[in-house]
């Protein structure tokens, strides 16, 4: 049955899937609003340290005032939520304890915030959505197998890029093509020099966070959600950094062939971005099948014999509902690290850094991130990127475009984030690359 016909069934019951959110920001918000207009689904607690964010949320997608009760108390929260009212709170701990909420989603895209998240909603026995791929490649594998013991769902979240790929991927590997190449579109030219100073004007055009917007035109997000694709499907990057050419969808097969074939790879089964077909994402496949590529021929895929499944947009939040569902109905995930740790993406210096020196996190003014190989990046001891906050503060000088690592800083403040790290790196069949 589909998903959707499943949640009409529990709309017509007079039950629906309750979910508790963290974060009202830009994705948190939109999700607010798209659920709003779904059957057997209610966003039922939201919460966010500026909790106006989350009342707007809710009167936006049609709440009355009467219909919000902003509190911290665990009796009152259960009790509005019973009485068919919806819960707004500054205490993200208030949501993770809330018995009448089946689903969290973390909005935040902090990854300590995402590693407490997941692990305390796990721990709750709550199905946990992560809108937070940069906790995924830091602690993921270990939070899987950790919902896998407990009996709930970890998940990525569908409409993030990874999980729009992994669609591509599952879909390809279904009905017996090979996939040689999974990527994704970059929305804008990558720039390592990127900070919040620099992007703050755009930042202020689309309504954005500039420090999130750096994150993305520097590069690390990008190389996060490969990262996430990279763990999920065991492929890895050709190169560190991918090789992200600029081309068009048409030049995709010729660009990703590999270069005894006239393109630019050392092998398939990898991960790579492009310039110039964002919001998209691909996957190239083959076939061993002589009648199979004369079926794609006239279908008008192309000459062969690659060729590309593209699909045009991914909807990042507005999607997340159909993961909250999968999770709920089916006991499915979207994406998780299925391989353990295949890939990490490490901690680059964005200039010279002295000692002395704080670190202060993705899109910030002191370090971009960088995909690589996860046993190379054990091997250098090189700091993955979910880890480098301002609780670091760099040790040594580290001049720029060099690798920071472990032996480079020194923690000022224990995070939950370095604990689980540390947890997940005690089980050597992480790396099974």
């Amino acid at each position: 049955m589909p998903i959707h016909h499943k949640l009409q069934a529990l709309q017509q019951e007079g039950n629906f899937i309750r979910v508790g959110l963290i974060g009202a920001g830009q994705m948190g918000r939109g999700m607010i609003a798209q659920i709003a207009a779904m059957k057997g689904m209610q966003v039922v607690a939201t919460a966010d340290i500026r909790t106006e964010n989350a009342i707007h949320a809710y009167e936006n997608a049609g709440f009355t005032s009467s219909q919000i009760v902003q509190t911290e108390q665990l009796e009152k929260a259960e009790r509005a939520i019973t009485q068919g009212q919806v819960v707004v709170t500054f205490d993200m701990q208030l949501v993770l304890q809330l018995s009448s909420v089946d689903v969290i989603v973390d909005a935040t895209g902090i990854p300590n915030l995402g590693a407490e998240i997941a692990w305390k909603a796990i721990l709750a026995k709550k199905h946990i959505v992560m809108l937070n791929v940069e906790t995924d490649v830091t602690v993921g594998p270990l939070l899987y197998q950790m919902a896998r013991a407990a009996g709930v769902v970890y998940t990525g979240a569908s409409g993030d890029e990874p999980a729009a790929i992994m669609e591509l991927y599952h879909f390809a590997k279904t009905i017996g093509f090979q996939p040689l190449v999974l990527g994704k579109g970059k929305n804008n030219p990558l720039n390592l020099e990127a900070t919040p100073d620099s992007a703050k004007i755009q930042a202020q055009k689309v309504n954005m966070n500039p420090k999130i917007l750096a994150s993305f035109q520097d590069g690390t997000k990008t190389m996060i959600e490969m990262t996430a694709v990279a763990n999920a499907t065991g492929f890895l990057p050709d190169i560190p950094g991918m090789h992200g050419p600029t081309a068009t969808v048409d030049q995709l097969t010729k660009v990703f062939r590999r270069k005894e074939e006239g393109g630019i790879l050392h092998s398939y089964q990898t991960v790579e971005f492009v310039n110039g077909i964002a919001p998209g994402v691909f996957a190239i496949i083959t076939s061993d099948q002589v009648e199979v590529h004369a079926e794609l021929q006239y279908l008008k895929m192309g000459d062969g014999p690659n060729y590309i499944l593209f699909r045009p947009y991914h909807l990042t939040s507005l999607e997340t509902p159909i993961s909250i569902a999968k999770a709920f109905l089916e006991g499915e995930e979207s994406i998780v690290p299925y391989q353990g740790l295949i890939a990490e993406t490490v901690t680059v210096a964005k200039k010279d850094l002295q000692a002395g020196e704080s670190l202060d996190g993705l899109g910030g003014f002191t370090s971009y991130g960088k995909i690589m190989e996860a046993k190379a990046a054990k091997q250098t001891r090189a700091l993955p990127i979910g880890l480098a906050d301002a609780s670091l503060r760099i040790t040594r000088p580290v001049k720029k475009g060099e690798v920071i690592t472990f032996d480079d800083i020194e923690q000022t403040k224990i995070q939950m984030i370095w604990e689980l790290r540390q947890l997940m790196e005690r089980d050597a069949s992480i790396y099974k690359a």
